[in-house]
């Protein structure tokens, strides 16, 4: 569960911005919220809302950059790599600063992280007892040019391999090659997204076509479970297969990849059109559920830019139905997404709606809708939206 996440001089966002999922006492214990560790609720799901080039996407991408660097930049980077991130246009003599709070396995933890492209200068893990106190830190000391290494017993790992930390690497990606329990269970948290840090990748195209195949292939349960949600949102679908496909690449060695088929039912007899030939509509919520029917199933965090692209209004409802119902998030997974689909505001508290713009010094700034004084329960969200009453609006 994500309760926190805090963000600094990264991409658009210059000055300190802090995104909580942690709902008022005011708000209802209905099913769009989750008990927490300590007694409070937190959202299953959060919007956010602006302008083009607002800053949305950027809110999102760290989250996936957080995810991306505590599991895969000991692999994923060459040593002398320069770590795929940037700080805002202006503001390049500062490092980036992201932070996030949550909770796994019956404890509430805080990861804090502070780097620039070249290294980590700051990386460090809290857990909460009566109060937060530190697993491990680690300083760069640029007097000594090395890492000065704390380690409590939660984080059992040998401290001279602790100092030989990479400058682009995480200390959690890096003690998970050594198996190191509890870097194995952060490097390998139940996250989904469509970001990388180069934005958002195209739901239709081939590849993540053929990707989503190969995971319902693996995974009866959840390819029945999209086969029956397509052919209930009136796509002209009465169910979906996949096929194994036999392939030779450049070097002449053959692979096994899985193509997804539509099948139609017309006059008592089944049709099937390849999935590449349905319409992008199709072909996108496809792709979708290949990313959120996993965090469904078991639980975690699905973050998700423009969850309407190609996709009809009264289909996203459907979708957050699926996060909101018990049924089908016995795991109080939660799904956190941008969108220009204003419709969907009337389905959410004001505490699960955030906000985005730039001010005049274009730096992101986002709110939630529960921070504007006034702001009803019961207000017409999108119409209110829409008239530009809470900010957040292209002035065109």
């Amino acid at each position: 569960m994500l309760r926190r996440l805090r963000i600094k001089n990264f991409y658009s966002i210059k000055e300190e911005l802090e995104v909580s999922l942690l709902l008022n006492t005011q708000t209802p214990a209905d099913f769009r919220s989750i008990p927490t560790l300590d007694q409070k609720k937190a959202s299953k799901i959060l919007a956010f809302v602006g302008a083009n080039a607002s800053g949305k996407t950027n809110i999102l991408k760290s989250l996936a950059f957080l995810n991306w660097f505590v599991g895969d930049s000991f692999m994923g980077l060459a040593p002398d790599a320069e770590i795929p991130v940037s700080t805002h246009f202006s503001n390049s003599h500062e490092p980036v600063e992201l932070g996030a709070e949550f909770e796994i396995d019956g404890s509430i933890w805080e990861y804090r992280l502070v780097l620039t492209k070249h290294q980590v200068m700051h990386e460090s893990l809290y857990k909460k007892g009566y109060r937060f106190v530190y697993v491990f830190k680690r300083d760069w000391d640029a007097v000594a040019q090395k890492y000065l290494i704390k380690l409590k017993e939660d984080f059992d790992f040998d401290k001279k391999e602790a100092e030989k930390v990479r400058k682009n690497a995480s200390l959690i990606a890096t003690a998970a090659q050594y198996n190191q329990p509890l870097a194995l269970r952060l490097s390998r948290l139940n996250i989904e997204t469509n970001l990388t840090m180069l934005g958002k990748y195209n739901f239709n195209a081939s590849t993540q076509l053929v990707n989503a195949a190969g995971l319902f292939y693996q995974q009866d349960q959840i390819k029945e479970q999209m086969s029956r949600l397509l052919s209930q949102w009136d796509l002209g679908l009465s169910g979906v297969t996949i096929k194994e496909h036999k392939v030779t690449d450049a070097d002449g060695n053959k692979e096994t990849i899985y193509l997804p088929f539509g099948v139609h039912y017309i006059d008592g007899k089944d049709y099937e059109l390849i999935l590449w030939e349905e319409s992008g509509g199709t072909k996108s919520a496809f792709v979708l559920l290949g990313k959120i029917l996993p965090i469904l199933q078991n639980g975690g965090l699905a973050v998700i830019d423009e969850l309407e692209s190609d996709l009809h209004p009264h289909m996203l409802g459907a979708i957050l139905d699926l996060f909101f119902s018990p049924v089908t998030n016995p795991y109080n997974a939660q799904i956190i997404f941008s969108t220009h689909s204003h419709e969907i505001l009337n389905m959410l508290h004001k505490e699960q709606i955030i906000l985005v713009e730039k001010n005049k010094g274009l730096n992101t700034e986002a709110w939630r809708l529960d921070d504007i004084e006034g702001v009803r329960s019961d207000d017409n969200f999108y119409a209110k939206y829409m008239a530009g009453t809470y900010g957040g609006v292209p002035e065109i």
